[in-house]
């Protein structure tokens, strides 16, 4: 893996040790894309918001719409519903519950006057591309003719200089070769939710009579990679400190996706996730998953080859050489996703809901309100505010332009809302400062 990176690019300072490296990257690398599909609601534990509690101060919003940097994902529930009943799922078991009161599915109209609404933001904002995520509950409860009718509709109505760009996000139970095929046809690709790539990693994935869904999820994966892969997007998995990292990395290869997305559990400090203590501060903590993920950077790196893209990973390459990355787990960059519930309201990423119930909401529909709208919304507004949404320990912290506080919602106390470091603050300086070092150990042999 290392080898992807040659010398004779420009010197950037390394943010950890203060030396030089040399950053330039190897042909084939790009720090975006390839995101396997990645939204709300099939990951562990947990999610942000604007807190009803104290929150870092929010920049003002420019009257201008186009002063704001746009929306380029929208998170569209068509389904609000799952067939499945994971026991740690934030979404359904945690402390939100505005999924209650709302429709199973998507209403016809919602999906037109949504498809209106993303059209509309694109052509404001000029957007050369956009990306539309189908997602739920599980989505394919909607049936795969209107998920692809819908994707039809929003690249009908988007200007013509505007890609968009559809993944459905699955737990891969209810993929068939006629659903697939139908998904493929109409250009969506395939994100695969799984706890692991053996059916020992997905004990806790049942369906809602207690029978495990490892048997059908395994032959869906396996369908998709034998007889779709163009369509395949790739497997979104969370970090489980309890397994064994390796075992744990090659038994999803197994299942041949183009790309990985290995999630942190939406723990916060109220409600820590397995292995972490609630109590205490950010420093002198135990570090489960920073030692779990360098574990499986290891493995990669040393690969020799690209066995698969893992986005988590590429994207720290990425910020440590400076270069732009795309995710909400690292990095300063405005997070640009959205969401719209099965009945038209406008809500913010759905891992806001593992702090509190209605911790996503926004008060906005797509019936009288506009995505632009959405900008301007101090939540929304708060979670793309870069350093200025940040903890005072994390601005004077030298891994700030790589770490950027964690994930939003893993900043969560309940006596002060988000302006605290990530409950994984250890973890990930552990993640970081081990990837940095690789870097530096290669970019080091190259230049001997």
């Amino acid at each position: 893996m290392a080898a992807r990176f040659r010398s004779g690019g420009p010197v950037e300072q390394d943010i950890v040790t203060g030396h030089g490296f040399v950053a330039a990257a190897g042909q084939g690398y790009s720090p975006r894309g390839g995101d396997g599909g990645r939204a709300g609601g099939c990951e562990r534990h947990g999610g942000a918001g604007v807190s009803r509690q104290a929150t870092p101060k929010t920049p003002p919003c420019p009257e201008d719409h186009r002063l704001l940097p746009a929306f380029g994902q929208f998170i569209v529930k068509v389904h609000g519903r799952c067939n499945l009943a994971c026991r740690y799922c934030y979404l359904y078991a945690g402390p939100d519950h505005t999924w209650r009161d709302r429709p199973a599915a998507a209403a016809p109209a919602v999906l037109d006057r949504t498809a209106h609404r993303i059209a509309e933001h694109a052509a404001a904002h000029r957007l050369s591309e956009a990306a539309l995520v189908l997602h739920g509950g599980e989505p394919l409860l909607a049936g795969a003719g209107r998920l692809a009718a819908f994707a039809d509709r929003v690249r009908a109505l988007a200007p013509a200089s505007c890609t968009v760009h559809t993944t459905v996000q699955t737990n891969a139970t209810l993929l068939t070769e006629a659903r697939t095929a139908t998904l493929a046809r109409h250009g969506i690709r395939i994100g695969i939710s799984l706890d692991g790539g053996l059916a020992a990693h997905n004990t806790q994935r049942t369906d809602h009579a207690g029978r495990p869904s490892w048997p059908a999820a395994s032959r869906g994966a396996r369908l998709l990679a034998d007889r779709h892969p163009d369509a395949y997007a790739g497997i979104l998995t969370v970090v489980d400190p309890r397994t064994d990292p390796v075992e744990m990395y090659e038994s999803l290869l197994a299942l041949r996706p183009p790309a990985l997305d290995l999630l942190l559990p939406h723990g916060n400090w109220t409600n820590p996730p397995p292995g972490l203590p609630r109590a205490g501060t950010a420093s002198g903590r135990p570090t489960p998953y920073g030692d779990w993920l360098t574990t499986v950077f290891d493995r990669w790196w040393r690969a020799g080859r690209r066995e698969t893209r893992i986005r988590l990973f590429e994207e720290c390459i990425a910020l440590l050489l400076g270069l732009p990355a795309a995710t909400e787990s690292l990095g300063l960059d405005p997070v640009d996703a959205i969401v719209v519930e099965t009945d038209g309201t406008i809500e913010q990423v759905d891992s806001l809901k593992s702090a509190y119930d209605t911790a996503a909401a926004t008060g906005l529909d797509i019936f009288r309100h506009t995505f632009d709208d959405a900008l301007r919304h101090p939540g929304v507004a708060a979670r793309r505010a870069g350093a200025d949404a940040l903890a005072a320990t994390c601005r004077a912290c030298p891994l700030l332009t790589v770490c950027g506080g964690g994930h939003y919602a893993h900043r969560y106390r309940a006596e002060n809302g988000f302006a605290n470091p990530s409950v994984y603050c250890a973890d990930l300086e552990r993640l970081v400062r081990h990837v940095a070092a690789r870097l530096s150990d290669a970019t080091a042999g190259e230049r001997r």
